[in-house]
């Protein structure tokens, strides 16, 4: 298991908006994290009726985000690479309101796709065994 403090400093999110807390397994195709901040109070993109499921889309591009970073890591590059989400894809969502759940979320992304220029991968967010947001994400990374 991967801490978030053995990666969050390769990604662009910080503070609150790093949503994930740990990574359970990775390896160069895919990667599996947990978080527990869609329970808190005090989570960015909570609004006045709780967490949204849409929201569980960030989840997955941040695993996106992180895989990519410890992927580069794995090659000896340890700089933040940013990235601009700009697209999604077959989202489906099987929860209205996500923040009610107890114990965290699984957070899976696989890649189907990467080069220099950007990559796109599926994603979905389960708990305790059940499904509750699927999609394909892709990711564009501007020019070094």
């Amino acid at each position: 298991m991967l801490d978030r403090t053995d990666w969050a400093h390769l990604i662009p999110h910080a503070g609150a908006m790093c949503l994930l807390d740990a990574v359970l397994a990775w390896d160069e195709r895919s990667i599996h994290a947990i978080s527990a901040g869609h329970a808190r109070a005090d989570n960015p993109l909570r609004g006045p009726h709780g967490l949204h499921a849409v929201y569980l889309a960030e989840y997955g591009a941040q695993a996106m985000a992180v895989h990519g970073a410890l992927l580069a890591r794995s090659r000896g590059d340890e700089t933040v690479r940013p990235g601009m989400l700009v697209s999604l894809r077959d989202v489906q969502l099987f929860e209205e309101y996500v923040d009610r759940l107890d114990g965290p979320l699984d957070v899976h992304a696989e890649c189907l796709y990467a080069d220099d220029g950007g990559a796109q991968y599926a994603f979905r967010v389960g708990h305790r065994g059940r499904l509750l947001a699927s999609g394909r994400a892709a990711v564009l990374h501007p020019a070094r």
